[in-house]
């Protein structure tokens, strides 16, 4: 049997026996699922709708897969030992990372990590659960979405439910922030112990998914940022102390901070050399576009992308004793690129989510959540106001979820427009007939 084309559920493809490859089945069954379609209406950085220009989760799935498939396909022609398939968890499929990096955002609520970080704590502090988006993409995937002959999610192959698995942990383990809820770890531990994958380590497919998702965030979010007026493109923007104080302090203070990352490290002073570094390459770039400053971002980002992605490379990790993806130079970790992709993301992270409007954003945005959490959190009065097909999902399978979580489900699969729809049938006055589609 190929473990990596296993399924947990439809193992004999019963309900999918024609003589597509086992992975074009699973991008078909991503690209024409409802959730998938949400992504166009959630927000990446500013708000679904702020623009047509800006980008939303939707676009920003597409481009992560781009970059993803086209660095597994350079990995693979780099790695000889990718050709001997020594472990399903040792290898690296083009096809598996571009549907992996596809489903990679499904878990995300309306409003970007502010809904996120809203559900969550409303969730902890009323039920002692927990939200978090990557869990979230595996409720979805493996339970609340659904297919003909399936009443179990999409039914993917392994191969791209680990390779979404960044976080291998069950986050209802005492201190875990992100990992998979404990009912779908079920399953996902199954597949990695069908694997024999080393505990606490991703397979290469799931590890080049994430960097390639960094290698997005840290290029994409900055043109758009720049097309926004939001990152000024002069220097006194560039060079002002108070920027760099701010990226500095984003860093120092993410979850993720490695302090050895680090190690000897001048960090303001690397923040400002990177800052004006990148000014810089923008000034030549601009003349070289003939002062265009459309083509000139569209080339930034381009060329920004190109010189993560041609560093992408496989090393041995000795503190896990397992392969890791990360970028590399001389056949050693290229910690000096790395630190400077973090200091790219947190510009972006300073001067776009950190901008007053957009807190602002983020502030209304908690308050739609907050309050229709309140108004569908208690079985009584939330079954009244659900659609119907939730209701029957939950009363048919009502011993294996909460009516907490069904409720939390339920918002957190609401594009940003939708939530505000149902937020103004609650609470604001409106004309128009009720029997509008939902």
């Amino acid at each position: 049997m190929n473990v990596r084309k296993m399924r947990l559920y439809d193992t004999e493809n019963i309900h999918s026996g024609d003589d597509r490859d086992e992975y074009e089945k699973d991008y078909a069954r991503l690209i024409q699922s409802p959730a998938f379609r949400r992504l166009q209406g959630k927000s990446q950085v500013f708000g679904a709708g702020s623009g047509d220009y800006y980008r939303t989760r939707l676009t920003h799935s597409l481009e992560v897969s781009q970059i993803a498939r086209e660095v597994a396909r350079k990995l693979g022609k780099s790695y000889a030992f990718l050709a001997n398939k020594e472990h399903p968890g040792l290898m690296i499929d083009p096809e598996v990372v571009e549907c992996a990096s596809l489903a990679h955002d499904l878990g995300h609520p309306p409003f970007g990590h502010k809904g996120e970080e809203v559900l969550n704590r409303l969730l902890q502090e009323e039920h002692g659960l927990k939200y978090e988006g990557n869990a979230q993409n595996f409720r979805i995937l493996m339970f609340l979405e659904k297919r003909a002959g399936s009443g179990s999610g999409l039914d993917l192959t392994a191969s791209v439910l680990l390779a979404i698995n960044k976080y291998p942990f069950c986050i209802d383990e005492p201190g875990r922030q992100k990992g998979v809820y404990r009912k779908e770890w079920e399953g996902i531990e199954s597949l990695r112990l069908a694997w024999e994958m080393p505990v606490g380590c991703a397979t290469l497919e799931a590890q080049l998914m994430d960097l390639c998702d960094d290698i997005a965030y840290s290029t994409h979010d900055l043109e758009d940022g720049i097309r926004a007026g939001k990152i000024q493109m002069d220097r006194g923007f560039f060079e002002d102390d108070r920027l760099v104080a701010h990226v500095v302090h984003e860093i120092t203070n993410d979850p993720s901070y490695d302090e050895t990352k680090w190690e000897n490290v001048d960090q303001s002073a690397m923040v400002k050399q990177v800052l004006i570094n990148y000014l810089e390459q923008w000034e030549i770039i601009y003349a070289e576009c003939d002062r265009e400053p459309s083509k000139t971002r569209r080339e930034m980002k381009a060329r920004w992308v190109r010189a993560f992605a041609n560093e992408v490379g496989i090393i041995d990790d000795p503190d896990s004793g397992w392969k890791k993806v990360t970028l590399i130079r001389d056949g050693s970790t290229n910690l000096e690129l790395l630190r400077t992709m973090e200091i790219l993301k947190k510009l972006a992270w300073v001067t776009l989510i950190k901008d007053f409007r957009v807190q602002r954003l983020h502030k209304r945005s908690e308050v739609m959540i907050e309050r229709l959490w309140g108004s569908f959190k208690t079985y009584e009065a939330g079954r009244l106001i659900i659609p119907p097909d939730w209701l029957e999902s939950y009363e048919a399978q009502k011993d294996k979820w909460s009516w907490e979580r069904l409720a939390a489900d339920y918002i957190s699969g609401m594009t940003d427009a939708y939530a505000e729809k149902v937020y103004a049938e609650f609470f604001a006055s409106r004309s128009g007939s009720i029997y509008e589609r939902d």
